[in-house]
């Protein structure tokens, strides 16, 4: 089995420290048991209060849908910040059920997928897939529901806490075709030359050596260039992965785009800007659900000062 085996139990982790982590893990499966139309409205709920409570995240979220989406006037960009708080509420909903919950509950989520065609063609070619998509606050689960018609693989980076890594990595490798750390790319390209499929969100500021300064709505942020990297190691396709919530509580829509034509060309500078470009366009029609929360322009181009 490829990449990250699945975690056997420790008894370390019945030690008292662990016992407020276990809670949580018992929280997350109390939710992931509920019904659908239910944890929809306690997800409601939820962001209802989450937007009334101030937050050191709020500000970080003001500020990043101000510089990318300069010509909102304030009070748009004051209702895209409030519609985005109440979105984390049903974040967590959907994480809870993307991790933990049973398959039949998975199958009474509605869901529908288009554009697997141009996977079936990559496939046909003997190519990998690189799913490029981004963080929105669904990406869980919608990886889930995406796995019940296609076999997928995904990246991760490990969890502080030893009881959720135990727990959620265990979840994840009930699902997914394998599960590869943030770090092993050896692997990663050993499965993708296979005619695998990875699931992979390059859109946050790792801080890392191998990024580049690109546009990411016009701001210069630090983004990875690993999605050349890992396309030119290879030869996988890179498909869009769009995802998202349809309002009403009618379930998720999920779209594979056309391979990026090209891809890998000569420049992994260039190519970095197409996949942003890509999440872009994500981002775009569903603002609300984007993860904005994160600190996506921490990194700063020397000469520019900081933005939080």
């Amino acid at each position: 089995m490829p990449g990250t085996p699945r975690p056997d139990f420790q008894r370390r982790l019945l030690a008292p420290r662990h016992w407020p982590a276990w809670i949580g893990v018992a929280t997350i499966k109390l939710v992931a048991l509920l019904p659908y139309p239910v944890w929809t409205a306690l997800g409601r709920a939820l962001g209802a209060l989450i937007a009334r409570i101030p937050s050191a995240r709020r500000p970080v979220a003001r500020t990043n849908i101000a510089l990318c989406f300069p010509e909102l006037d304030a009070g748009s960009q004051a209702a895209l910040l409030d519609a985005h708080l109440r979105d984390l509420g049903l974040m967590l909903m959907e994480f809870a059920l993307g991790w933990l919950g049973s398959d039949r509950a998975i199958e009474r989520v509605p869901v529908t997928i288009e554009g697997l065609e141009h996977l079936e063609a990559a496939r046909a070619q003997g190519r990998g897939v690189l799913l490029v998509g981004g963080h929105f606050s669904h990406l869980e689960l919608c990886a889930r529901l995406v796995s019940r018609r296609i076999r997928i693989a995904g990246m991760y980076r490990r969890m502080d806490s030893a009881v959720f890594e135990w727990t959620v990595l265990r979840a994840r490798l009930g699902y997914a075709d394998a599960m590869f750390d943030k770090d092993d790319i050896r692997g990663t390209v050993k499965y993708l030359r296979s005619g695998g499929t990875l699931w992979y969100a390059p859109d946050q500021d790792m801080r890392s050596k191998d990024s580049v300064f690109v546009p990411f709505f016009g701001v210069p942020a630090a983004t990875i260039t690993a999605t050349h990297h890992l396309a030119r190691m290879s030869g996988a396709a890179v498909i869009p992965f769009f995802h998202r919530r349809l309002p009403g509580g009618r379930g998720y829509a999920l779209r594979l785009g056309a391979p990026l034509d090209g891809f890998p060309g000569t420049s992994a500078e260039d190519d970095t800007v197409r996949v942003n470009a890509c999440i872009e366009q994500m981002v775009r029609e569903a603002p609300e659900q984007y993860l904005w929360v994160h600190k996506r322009f921490k990194t700063r181009p020397p000469g520019l000062p900081p933005v939080y």
